[in-house]
């Protein structure tokens, strides 16, 4: 094709070997991204409620994040998806109002956020009579992250919503995420599971999201 002649170099040590490999863990995972993509999204649905202990399929999940510069122009936001995928139009972001936590406090921003799209909810619907509550929240954070959101939970008297915390693997390396959820032992998904890389691309399109309103 290149019309001229071709010269192929196949490494056997040193840095291009290296480089070659990390080319096929690059191609291996993308294709691995794809199938599951390709899987149903009810299949992943009934997935999640089978691994998080959902008593039903839910039918909306929403993911919260926040971002910061060195504490200063804090911004949340609030993505979701459910049965028809991710619900752009539904997306919203929240400018972070507090003057009382300190710079930087990823509990107060937690805090805040869920506290205003919470209190909205409550004013705006009898509680869980509108398909605008969601079934399952899922936070980019740890234990500490699910304790906050569970306080703000508490402090309206809202159940029957699943709260999960995700946080990043050792060295925060993709695949080696763990969920934290009430009264349970810390959750892992094998590597490759189609259920982890769903929940990876939902935690990956609130950072998208996040930075995006932050700049």
């Amino acid at each position: 094709r290149a019309g001229n002649k071709v010269e192929l170099l196949i490494p056997q040590k040193g840095a291009k070997k290296s480089l070659v490999l990390q080319a096929k863990e690059n191609a291996e995972d993308a294709i691995k991204r794809r199938l599951a993509e390709a899987a149903s999204q009810r299949e992943l649905l009934d997935r999640i409620a089978e691994k998080f202990g959902l008593d039903a399929v839910p039918e909306r999940i929403e993911v919260y994040d926040n971002s910061h510069i060195s504490g200063s122009n804090p911004v949340g936001a609030m993505i979701v998806s459910g049965r028809e995928g991710i619900l752009r139009n539904q997306f919203r972001k929240f400018n972070i109002k507090s003057k009382d936590s300190s710079p930087g406090d990823d509990y107060a921003m937690l805090r805040e956020v869920l506290t205003r799209r919470f209190s909205r909810l409550i004013k705006e619907s009898d509680k869980l009579s509108t398909i605008n509550w969601p079934d399952l929240v899922l936070i980019d954070g740890g234990a500490g992250h699910l304790a906050e959101a569970e306080k703000v939970f508490e402090e309206f008297g809202i159940t029957g919503i699943t709260i999960a915390a995700i946080a990043k693997g050792p060295d925060r390396n993709a695949g080696k995420e763990k969920f934290y959820l009430s009264g349970k032992p810390a959750l892992q998904f094998k590597e490759g599971d189609p259920v982890l890389f769903y929940l990876q691309r939902l935690r990956d399109e609130s950072h998208r999201y996040v930075l995006q309103s932050h700049r």
